[in-house]
């Protein structure tokens, strides 16, 4: 204990390992869905869901033991939502590429990561980008994530006479999703820990008596991570075409990990003067986990926001990450409960990260229509395009072109510029996507 107590600094924050241990756990059981998600989303664009699960749980427990050890923050690392939703439809089921390719983009973007949180230039990039458009991303992934969690349980269905219109709310899979998203909802607002997991884990129970689902037991040996581990098509991801896919990889990576570790590290108390220096090791933390996961052969990992909860638990130092990152390594045990996991069964826990990302729509300033209508444009062109790079190309443009035309262009970053640029070259001759 007193070698942890050493190395962890526990009594300087105020923490025991005990208290630690708990707040890990409690991070854990809010962020262990992933790995029935992730395997589920990513699998629909023909990745094998077993190696895809092992990928998950290893770069779960990687990233946030790099987080724990290296920058000592109880911050837990793993694939995250939303990039996987735009890795699996739209990168490879909309525009056509390999899943090796996507791996690819995912590989490049972490280098390019990597490269500006090096070279500290991570804040000015982040300093440049307009704050409605930053809370307009987040928005607009969660509009994404509930169109494609709605469209996977049958809620929404295709129509040619009006794009989409409303399912069979008699089938076994709408009817079990919607009593897991109340499930989910009520569980979370009672504060009853891994209210996502226990929603994910009781519709897939309920699946076996209604839906038809086969058992195909809980525990065996890890699947191979053969068949994904270092099959990234780098050559794919560079070519020009493609350019735009890792720049949204990059940029919602930005924004969303950048956010997610300032947000919880301030709740934690860490970010006062003096500690700064361990929130820059917790950036190359974050930043080396995006890379790691794109040769183990899953889309890019991020900084979790649930382990907020670990930090309302008590978490103050990195022996709460550890701790995660132990518990999905004893997950890889258990992959045939994870390949047993129904689509529909995973949709409510979508749908309900989904209506929490829609909450930054309070951040963005309506009175000035410079900032809110580019801000929305980002929003509802992600899911009425099925893609969050035609959202950023919308937001962008719109951005840079209200200012200029209402002679506000002194307010516009050179960055946003450069950004703008990119995109109207991508849709002018490239073409769209």
């Amino acid at each position: 204990m007193s070698v942890l107590d050493n190395y962890f600094k526990l009594g300087e924050h105020g923490t025991t390992v005990r208290t630690e241990v708990l707040a890990g756990l409690t991070t854990f059981l809010t962020m262990a869905y992933i790995m029935f998600v992730n395997p589920s989303i990513l699998g629909d664009a023909g990745m094998p869901k077993g190696s895809v699960f092992v990928a998950t749980c290893l770069i779960a427990a990687l990233g946030s033991v790099l987080m724990g050890l290296y920058a000592n923050y109880p911050i837990a690392i793993a694939p995250g939502m939303g990039l996987n939703a735009y890795f699996a439809y739209v990168v490879v089921l909309g525009m056509g590429y390999t899943w090796q390719a996507a791996l690819g983009a995912v590989f490049v973007s972490g280098c390019l990561f990597l490269l500006v949180t090096i070279f500290r230039i991570r804040d000015q990039i982040i300093n440049g980008i307009p704050a409605s458009i930053r809370v307009a991303i987040t928005v607009g992934i969660g509009l994404f994530l509930a169109l494609i969690a709605l469209k996977s349980a049958g809620v929404v269905v295709e129509s040619k006479a009006t794009l989409v219109t409303l399912g069979d709310l008699h089938s076994p899979s709408v009817i079990l999703f919607t009593l897991g998203f109340f499930l989910i909802v009520v569980l979370d607002r009672l504060r009853v820990p891994g209210a996502i997991l226990i929603g994910i884990l009781a519709v897939t129970v309920a699946s076996f008596i209604f839906g038809g689902n086969q058992f195909q037991g809980v525990f065996s040996a890890p699947p191979s991570i053969a068949p994904t581990f270092l099959q990234l098509d780098i050559k794919t991801a560079l070519s020009s075409g493609f350019l735009n896919v890792v720049l949204v990889f990059f940029l919602v990576e930005l924004f969303d990990a950048t956010g997610t570790l300032m947000g919880v590290a301030k709740r934690a108390g860490l970010l006062v003067p003096g500690k700064m220096e361990r929130f820059h090791r917790s950036l190359l933390a974050d930043s080396g986990a995006i890379f790691a996961g794109s040769l183990l052969g899953t889309s890019s990992a991020t900084a979790y926001v649930e382990s907020a909860s670990g930090v309302q638990a008590g978490g103050r130092t990195g022996l709460t990450a550890v701790t995660v990152a132990v518990l999905f390594l004893a997950c890889l045990f258990i992959a045939p409960l994870a390949g047993s996991v129904p689509a529909y069964a995973t949709a409510p826990a979508l749908l309900f990260v989904a209506c929490l990302m829609l909450k930054e729509l309070t951040e963005v300033d309506w009175a000035d229509t410079t900032e809110a209508i580019p801000a929305a444009i980002t929003a509802v062109m992600m899911p009425f395009t099925y893609s969050i790079a035609n959202g950023l190309a919308f937001g962008f443009i719109s951005y840079a072109a209200i200012k200029l035309f209402t002679g506000r262009a002194r307010e516009v970053h050179w960055m946003v510029w450069i950004i703008a640029a990119l995109f109207l070259f991508k849709f002018a001759y490239i073409g769209g996507h």
